[in-house]
């Protein structure tokens, strides 16, 4: 069995439902290397954050893709993400924001065992 390089939180989830509703559209994740809130992983309407060339995709959360830039993931690849959701407003264009949430990836090393079993990423 392989390894998922990132997976969500049923709280996550949830919210990633609520937005699908109150948008009634795809979401897409995406988790940049910059600064402030740019390192803090973003949702987005399917088609209104352009991926890059070389951005690399982990894997899916809850039917949503989900995107890394390559100068993150160059840093994080040795990490298995989980997305979850807190109380508090960071200063980004995510969906979640106006509702007073937002997205954070918890970050943990890979076991041996499963760094062995890892998904393949994709690039686009």
């Amino acid at each position: 069995m392989s390894t998922k390089r990132v997976e969500s939180t049923e709280a996550a989830n949830s919210i990633i439902d609520q937005l699908r509703k109150e948008h009634e559209c795809e979401l897409m994740f995406h988790q940049s290397g910059g600064c402030c809130d740019g390192s803090a992983p973003m949702c987005f309407e399917v088609g209104d954050f352009m991926i890059g060339s070389r951005d690399v995709k982990m894997g899916e959360i809850h039917g949503c893709e989900f995107f890394m830039s390559p100068e993150q993931f160059e840093y994080m690849q040795g990490t298995h993400l989980t997305i979850d959701i807190v109380k508090g407003r960071g200063s980004s264009f995510s969906l979640e924001i106006p509702l007073g949430l937002r997205f954070i990836a918890i970050s943990r090393l890979y076991t041996d065992e499963e760094y062995k079993n890892l998904e393949p990423i994709e690039i686009d």
